[in-house]
């Protein structure tokens, strides 16, 4: 690391409380869009502490002032939530600590922007989903999530990302995607095209109702990937729901649809081999009987029943990102050789196929959890 950025970073670090005698830092290599440190104090009785800093990728987030009064309300809303039902506000959620001057973020000369966080001890992270048990897990963390934000007061909530999950919203894109032809591939993806236009009326059964009481709006985390949630190392369950930066007013069925998506497909994002992809029943089950065990009091019976609707749609949603990204010369999506946007895109339009052919199946494990969780 050169002098230059050491020296700016640890500027950064005197910006926010000196949390004991500093120790040093080091770079935390996961994640893929913010810069992350590890930051260690000595304390008084001997022992070190860990904070989290972290840079938020503002090329990203175009709002992250917004972004972190979203983090900062919904991690305070939580900390009572978990306190009064007698949890560990300091290690079930996120604390984010102001820097010096009293805000909840620093901005450099430079115009990064930068925040601590605590760092949660004896944690640990699962990046791929080796078993029904650990999808359970995950389901019911993100499940408490919803469930203990129930009612937060939602107006309060910025929209950070204007039309994140609005699926009539990303149709229009792609449609002006295929019109405009920037690339000039769109005739090597004419059978894509033609199965994303044939699906058009699902785009708006979601949208149709959200902010009704059928599916009314509600904190949504949308990004709920399995390395999303710390594991507590002696338990083994889900603990603490992280990575913040989307949290957004929404429906829960975007959350729900999109662990679907992610995390029951037999196969990877993109898998050239459309054989392998398929949704596994068995992990649907698994995350809808402990998503529903966590959240399922919070949750309408129309979200319930539109479960399955959901996966489907989330998956839709992401493949006709894919492709009006292949179509659009890759602009968005980072990528590996020139098709990978389209084979991304086939992966998720197989799996959204699969889908349909096994929904009756999935309703009917959906009904059953439903029924035997008296709901």
């Amino acid at each position: 690391m050169s002098m230059i950025v050491e020296t700016n970073l640890l500027e950064i670090i005197k910006a926010f409380p000196d949390f004991g005698k500093y120790i040093g830092y080091k770079p935390v290599s996961e994640g893929h869009i913010n810069d992350t440190y590890i930051v260690e104090y000595e304390m008084e009785d001997g022992s070190v502490s860990r904070y989290l800093l972290q840079r938020i990728n503002v090329n990203v987030f175009k709002k992250p002032v917004e972004l972190m009064e979203n983090v900062c309300g919904v991690t305070s809303f939580l900390r009572e939530k978990i306190k009064n039902n007698g949890g560990d506000p300091t290690r079930e959620t996120l604390t984010v600590y102001p820097a010096k001057d009293g805000k909840n973020y620093y901005m450099a000369e430079d115009g990064g922007c930068w925040r601590v966080y605590n760092f949660v001890d004896d944690t640990f992270t699962i990046s791929e989903i080796t078993s029904a048990d650990d999808f359970r897990s995950a389901a019911l963390a993100f499940g408490n999530f919803t469930n203990l934000l129930a009612d937060y007061p939602i107006d309060t909530l910025y929209d950070t990302i204007p039309n994140f999950h609005n699926t009539p919203s990303r149709f229009n894109d792609l449609k002006i995607a295929v019109e405009n032809n920037a690339s000039g591939r769109k005739n090597n993806a004419l059978p894509e095209i033609e199965f994303a236009f044939a699906r058009e009326k699902d785009c708006s059964v979601i949208t149709d109702l959200l902010g009704t009481d059928k599916i009314p709006l509600k904190v949504t985390h949308n990004d709920t990937k399995l390395n999303n949630v710390l594991f507590d190392k002696e338990t083994k369950k889900g603990l603490c729901v992280v990575d913040l930066d989307t949290v957004m007013p929404g429906s829960a069925l975007y959350d729900f649809g999109d662990s679907i998506r992610f995390g029951a497909n037999t196969a990877a994002e993109d898998e050239k081999d459309l054989s392998k992809v398929s949704l596994s029943l068995e992990y649907f089950k698994a995350y809808v009987d402990g998503y529903l065990e966590a959240a399922g009091e919070s949750l309408t019976e129309t979200e319930i029943d539109l479960l399955p609707f959901a996966a489907k749609l989330l998956t839709f949603e992401c493949g006709m990102r894919f492709l009006g990204d292949y179509i659009n010369g890759d602009v968005y999506f980072k990528i590996e050789y020139p098709e990978h946007n389209l084979v991304r895109a086939r992966t998720q339009f197989k799996l959204v196929e699969d889908i349909e052919a096994k929904y009756d199946e999935m309703k009917a494990i959906v009904d059953e959890i439903k029924k035997l969780k008296n709901f």
